[in-house]
């Protein structure tokens, strides 16, 4: 029996875009891709022990790409309707006629389509109602509450539950897709102390309700969290190591990921273009890409045009084997398509160097980052320049909190400069990466 959301199974999703496509063909698309999602989920909210909001959505889309000759049109639609599913074709088609030829535009080759399908294990249908996740959300928040006496306020607890089945087919005959299912649950609460109040947050975020975190556990994390950002102490300005903590750290990565993405290659406007091939970091940095992770964040067997996709070794040991490239930024570039046509698909950082607690001990003095602000990030250049929060290490132990400082550097640098990755990884994104240690950054204090 197939899987039903909002009344749509597989087949039904199927016949839908098979019509889209079919239009296409006859309104003068020369080629078409479709692709057709709908979705529904709980929202429930909490805040001083009492309920706030229960939230439902059901959302429903449709995206059209058609390409006449070497013209691009797109238009979307959330009526399912073969009336407006036509309109939309025909205001495609209509688009492309006034747009710019590009050499680049079109579908992938049919012999880079994903032949064999499989079992990502990423839908988990839920049974439960409201009550529990209210349930769930007022345990996460007394459990912050009542860590310490100086939480004394809290922005709330929140659970939602979502599951989504999306359809992508083109004209070269590719068909795929598949359900998924998202579980969240997360607490922000306040602190006070002499010098001022302080917020923090934590949440669990999996594809299977059975995976979610323990609700005082989140609790107590957040609260040991904010505690910690209590009385922060100036701090001198100049030059020392400084660990991304986890969560922190998938932005680091993401930087990376950004500047050997094909848009910005082709643009010319990345400080990594032609560095396959070339150690572009220390020996510390090993990054996966496992498509085929179960239950994995950003798990799939194809990309978004329909591309298969393989695990592979993307930096081995400093060294880049890759480039995250579409079909069209690949032809931009006189390359092949890495199967990146919408993003990388679970970057997982090899830990090197041990846990948390021996990345402090190595560090000695210096800052723990864990919370940044601001996209001070120059990505022709390298140089990177963002306000941050965290706490002074001395000695290898922490001694207080710091905030509003500037952190800086070059990103190229600060890739070589890597000693090491924790073992602390953070599974809430499809960046699982431990804390990150670097030997050498520019830390601006107001003092």
């Amino acid at each position: 029996m197939q899987t039903q959301i909002l009344n749509f199974n597989h087949s039904k999703l199927t016949d839908i875009v098979n019509m889209a496509l079919k239009a296409a063909k006859s309104n003068g698309a020369t080629s078409a891709e479709v692709d057709i999602s709908v979705a529904t989920g709980k929202n429930v909210s909490v805040r001083l022990g009492n309920l706030e909001t229960v939230e439902l959505n059901n959302d429903k889309s449709l995206t059209l790409t058609v390409y006449v000759g070497q013209r691009r049109g797109i238009a979307s639609t959330s009526d399912f309707s073969s009336n407006a599913i036509v309109d939309c074709v025909k205001a495609a088609c209509q688009i492309a006629k006034y747009t710019a030829e590009d050499s680049a535009y079109g579908l992938p080759e049919k012999s880079q389509f994903a032949t064999n399908t499989k079992d990502l294990d990423l839908f988990h249908r839920w049974q439960g109602d409201e009550s529990i996740m209210i349930e769930k959300a007022l345990i996460c928040e007394d459990a912050a509450l009542s860590f310490d006496g100086r939480i004394e306020n809290s922005e709330g607890a929140q659970m939602s539950s979502s599951e989504s089945m999306f359809v992508y087919a083109n004209s070269s005959g590719f068909l795929g897709g598949f359900p998924s299912s998202r579980f969240s649950l997360g607490c922000s609460v306040v602190a006070k102390e002499n010098q001022g109040m302080q917020r923090d947050s934590a949440y669990s975020s999996v594809r299977s309700f059975d995976d979610l975190m323990d609700a005082t556990l989140i609790g107590h994390e957040v609260a040991q969290r904010v505690l910690k950002r209590l009385n922060s102490k100036p701090i001198k300005t100049g030059k020392y190591p400084v660990i991304f903590e986890a969560p922190i750290a998938t932005s680091f990565i993401s930087s990376l990921v950004s500047a050997i993405s094909g848009g910005n290659l082709y643009r010319e406007t990345s400080f990594l273009m032609g560095s396959i091939g070339l150690k572009i970091a220390s020996e510390a940095l090993t990054i996966s890409e496992d498509p085929f992770l179960l239950k994995g964040n950003a798990s799939t067997y194809f990309d978004d045009e329909g591309v298969k996709v393989e695990p592979r070794i993307l930096v081995d040991k400093g060294v880049l084997n890759g480039y995250f490239l579409s079909t069209y930024s690949a032809r931009r570039l006189s390359m092949q398509t890495t199967g990146n046509a919408g993003g990388a698909h679970n970057l997982i950082v090899h830990p090197f160097g041990g846990n948390l607690e021996s990345l402090i001990d190595n560090m000695g003095t210096g800052l723990f980052v864990t919370e940044l602000l601001g996209h001070g990030i120059n990505m022709v250049t390298g140089d990177y320049s963002r306000g941050a929060a965290g706490l002074w290490v001395e000695a290898g132990e922490i001694k207080h909190a710091v905030e509003e400082i500037t952190i800086a550097g070059n990103l190229k640098s600060m890739l070589n400069s890597v000693v090491a990755i924790g073992d602390d990884t953070y599974k809430n994104s499809s960046k699982y990466t431990g804390s990150i240690l670097i030997d050498e950054m520019m830390i601006a204090s107001n003092n």
